[in-house]
């Protein structure tokens, strides 16, 4: 059996363009590593590194980000993309008393079942394709500091086509000790291709230089944040010269503001009561890399809620990304230790 690879390969790398957060001009492998794994970070916009919480999920923004609220936190998280993409996560979070607070996470990221083809034409069948992303995150606090790693195994997979990678994510947050004042900054995916597709070169791994700030002012249900991404690299935008046309248009930018803005994601926090928020959020480059030239169809728009119920926390996101379409995050939070704790006898 024979599988038209470029066909494979050129449709592979469309999709992870499509649900990623707004690709570098697609010269990294494991784009996926930047989808967020929740629907919290999907509704802050994608990218962010200083909000607080207790959603575990959200360690895959920010190693740091892990506290001594999320001890026996498990988090699921399920994400609809377009057709049959579809990206699931478990997150667990623990607190021991030598060695620290711990975390540990895996996602899975599926793109359905294609056709397989001969030379000629013929199917001879079907395959799938998915990726998998296996996380072990650490942190301590030495206040007003928390500091943070992630150690991450990568595995992407194209029918019997196999590639892994092995990284590492660095973060830090600086809390103020009398305001809600947060700053974070995060190095994420620095690591290495251990295998390719088909034995060809390697290629650079989705590094990503991360600095933010959230703040809540006093006396006011808002609690809002500024990140900026890819700081290691000034011009980010790219342009497909092979696509003309109404479809799949993406202009480079030409003046330094655009270019400028095209590094910052901004979200709010509304904090309506203790029991229900509505995060909104907005990425810039993803609504420019994704926008038709006549529309843009929301691109780069993302709207959640929060609900709490008893000992659940449950988190509905919809990000706009294309006019082709939306995503829908579900993530569902609970503290299990009333789950395992025995009953008295009276």
């Amino acid at each position: 059996m024979l599988l038209n690879q470029r066909t494979i390969f050129t449709f592979f790398l469309f999709l992870q363009a499509f649900i990623g957060h707004g690709q570098v001009g697609s010269r990294q492998v494991f784009s996926f590593l930047d989808n967020p794994a929740g629907a919290r970070l999907a509704a802050l916009g994608s990218v962010n590194v200083s909000a607080p919480g207790t959603d575990a999920t959200m360690l895959q923004a920010n190693p740091a980000l892990l506290q001594a609220g999320m001890h026996k936190h498990l988090a699921l998280s399920y994400t609809d993309y377009i057709a049959d993409i579809s990206l699931s996560s478990v997150y667990y979070a623990v607190n021991h008393p030598k060695y620290g607070q711990w975390g540990a996470g895996l996602q899975y990221l599926g793109y359905g079942d294609f056709t397989q083809t001969d030379p000629t034409g013929q199917s001879t069948g079907s395959f799938s394709v998915h990726d998998y992303v296996l996380s072990l995150t650490h942190a301590t606090t030495l206040k007003p500091f928390t500091l943070g790693a992630t150690l991450k195994f990568a595995l992407s997979g194209i029918a019997e086509y196999k590639s892994t990678a092995a990284l590492v994510d660095l973060g830090g947050i600086y809390k103020h000790p009398e305001k809600e004042l947060y700053v974070g900054l995060a190095l994420k995916n620095i690591g290495y291709q251990l295998k390719t597709f088909t034995g060809e070169k390697r290629v650079a791994m989705p590094f990503d230089a991360q600095l933010g700030v959230t703040y809540k002012p006093e006396h006011m249900p808002l609690q809002f944040s500024v990140t900026a991404h890819h700081l290691q690299q000034f011009n980010i935008s790219y342009s497909d010269t092979t696509q003309s046309g109404l479809y799949l248009v993406n202009p480079p930018a030409t003046t330094f503001t655009d270019k400028l803005a095209r590094h910052f994601v901004v979200s709010s926090q509304f904090l309506l009561s203790k029991n229900f928020q509505v995060i909104v959020g907005y990425n810039h480059l993803r609504r420019q890399e994704l926008r038709l030239e006549t529309k843009s169809g929301g691109a780069g728009l993302s709207m959640g809620a929060t609900v709490r119920v008893k000992s659940f926390e449950f988190i509905f996101t919809r990000a706009y990304y294309h006019v082709a379409g939306a995503s829908n995050a579900f993530t569902v939070i609970s503290n299990v230790t009333p789950l395992f704790k025995k009953k008295t006898r009276v």
